[in-house]
């Protein structure tokens, strides 16, 4: 039966959120132990409070395990390029290439973590920024935990526009469309056309330059943030102050991303302002960095002796860098990263036959699981797994490695991705369950709409403060921003007009939490930190991320607030 008492409905779907504060970030339990908890107390309240059928639950269940395989495959082919790197002997020209440039590791985490994730996220997305540059940072010598750290606090600014703007381009316009509102509001700013329709490209250039001006503003703090988290608990000296010392070369390693991602968003739309910021940010900062612009003037800082460190900040991946092979020049090494890109570039660009080529003919398709309306897909060759597999191919040729070695690179693999899969597993099925709870015979909502309604009722006119947490919450259960603005745009549009302020600022606030909701996203942690073998330490990266989110989403809504409030 029905709870009597409405308000008992939002705190019940907070459950399963409170069961990953408590037991996985409070108490530090591994995900592998912290999400089948939480997966099974989503599971019995879908079950027998929203009263959902047992068939459905089981096909959200299904689903999730279909995702999760699609995730685990994309970990797989991330820690394949790096262990055929580390066997090929190019990591240690790359690192000894980066040392030239500059041996501080404050320097070298935001020019790998914050420019070159920056401009993966805007070709890829999806985790993928963490896939790449995590490794490359434990390549250059960093310990795994603080690599991690880095590669989860730079998932923020980018995501809006990762994956050639997907969070924006599907994301948001599937949340909208449909609506007779969205559709009235359309009319008003004489955005449709002859027929009366949509004219979606001119909405999403609306959407686009708000949101890149929240993230601009916002993201100027994100490098600084990142090396100051990183001398603060990975330093000799564990203080804040090292990392505070380089800010002339963060703030200056910001802009050189942010200006051209604005630039970029407001001329060319949703598609291009990450990977051309993180581009052309990283042509920039390199340049400075080789004439000395902006760099401290202190030694280098460096992380403490590695006897010195705790142990739990090592993984189990070890990468043990030998002399640089004098046959294998510089350029030859970074060959295998420059043909990532390029490669997830082009895989990526829907003006491209190959885009559609890889989806029509390299997805597994599995319509109405169990007799249900849940539907999934796997892009087999569409995932940046294939792009990495083909990678390390290449790197085989490329690198004239023996067939043993490249043998030893695929068996520490596949060792690792036993270890990170009981983990998503039960992440990934949580999340399907989650929110598709919806439609059970108690009629109730979804519980991630139950959570924001009842938010808004309690927010009212100052509901821009908390937007950005919504969307933000969206990203940390679902795995993606995404599927957050898919699940919240619509519900932020409306809450937008109920309060009488302009809803595509909302709808844009929206956004942006959610992109900042990947730094604290559970599986996007676990994801990252299976790359480099640090399962069961999820806990102990998301206390290190989660007040870069409260930052970013307080100071978004903030600005928000101000906007809706002065326009």
């Amino acid at each position: 039966p029905r709870p009597r008492d409405i308000r008992v409905y939002p705190l019940l779907a907070l459950l399963p959120i409170i069961v990953v504060a408590v037991f996985l970030v409070g108490l530090r339990w591994p995900a592998s132990y912290s999400m089948p908890i939480s997966y099974v107390t989503a599971a019995l309240l879908a079950l027998f409070v929203w009263q959902v059928p047992a068939i459905q639950v089981a096909a959200a269940s299904v689903r999730g395990i279909i995702i999760a395989g699609g995730l685990l495959y994309i970990i797989f082919g991330a820690i394949l390029l790096l262990n055929v790197m580390r066997e090929s002997g190019g990591l240690a020209v790359v690192r000894a290439g980066f040392v030239g440039v500059s041996p501080d590791r404050r320097i070298q985490a935001i020019i790998v973590a914050w420019l070159f994730g920056s401009f993966i996220e805007g070709a890829a997305g999806f985790g993928t920024p963490a896939a790449v540059a995590v490794p490359l940072l434990i390549g250059l010598g960093f310990p795994a935990l603080p690599a991690v750290v880095c590669g989860m606090i730079i998932q923020s600014t980018p995501v809006s526009f990762g994956a050639l703007g997907t969070p924006i381009l599907f994301g948001v316009e599937t949340g909208l469309s449909g609506d007779a509102n969205v559709l009235a509001l359309a009319r008003d700013l004489n955005m449709v056309d002859e027929n009366g329709e949509v004219v979606w490209r001119q909405l999403q250039m609306a959407i686009t330059a708000r949101v890149a001006v929240l993230h601009t503003i916002a993201g100027t703090m994100i490098p600084l943030l990142m090396v100051t988290i990183m001398t603060r608990f990975f330093g000799a000296n564990r203080s804040f102050t090292e990392g505070l010392r380089v800010w002339r070369f963060a703030i200056f390693a910001s802009f050189a991303m942010t200006i051209p991602y604005l630039l970029v968003a407001l001329t060319l739309g949703p598609e291009f302002p990450s990977l051309f910021g993180g581009l052309i940010g990283l042509g920039i900062v390199v340049t400075a960095c080789r004439f000395g612009w902006f760099l401290p003037k202190e030694p280098a800082w460096d992380f403490p002796p590695r006897k010195d460190c705790p142990s739990d900040w090592f993984g189990t991946i070890e990468v043990h860098l030998s002399d640089a092979p004098k046959n294998l020049s510089g350029v030859m090494a970074w060959a295998p990263y420059g043909l990532l890109a390029l490669c997830l570039v082009l895989t990526r660009l829907p003006e491209l036959p190959i885009r559609s080529f890889l989806k029509d003919y390299g997805t597994l398709h599995f319509n109405g699981i169990f007799g249900t309306s849940l539907d999934a897909k796997l892009e087999l060759l569409y995932l940046p797994g294939t792009v990495f597999i083909a990678v390390t191919l290449a790197t085989f040729l490329l690198h004239r490695m023996t067939a043993a070695a490249y043998i030893r690179a695929c068996r520490g693999s596949l060792k690792t991705i036993v270890k990170a899969s009981v983990a998503l597993i039960f992440t990934v099925p949580m999340v399907q369950v989650f929110i598709n709870s919806g439609g059970g015979a108690a009629e109730l909502e979804k519980m991630p709409i139950i959570l924001a309604t009842a938010v808004a009722d309690w927010a009212g006119q100052a509901w821009p403060l908390f937007s950005p947490w919504i969307g933000g919450l969206g990203a940390f259960v679902a795995g993606s921003n995404t599927v957050s603005n898919m699940m919240f745009s619509l519900f932020q549009f409306e809450v937008g007009q109920r309060i009488g302020v302009d809803p595509l600022w909302i709808v844009a606030l929206q956004a942006v939490g959610g992109a900042a909701g990947n730094t604290i996203c559970v599986h996007n942690v676990v994801a990252a930190s299976a790359v480099v073998g640090l399962a069961g330490r999820e806990g102990i990266i998301i206390r290190k991320t989660l007040p870069v989110f409260a930052c970013y989403a307080g100071l978004t809504g903030i600005l928000g607030w101000i906007v809706v409030n002065v326009s």
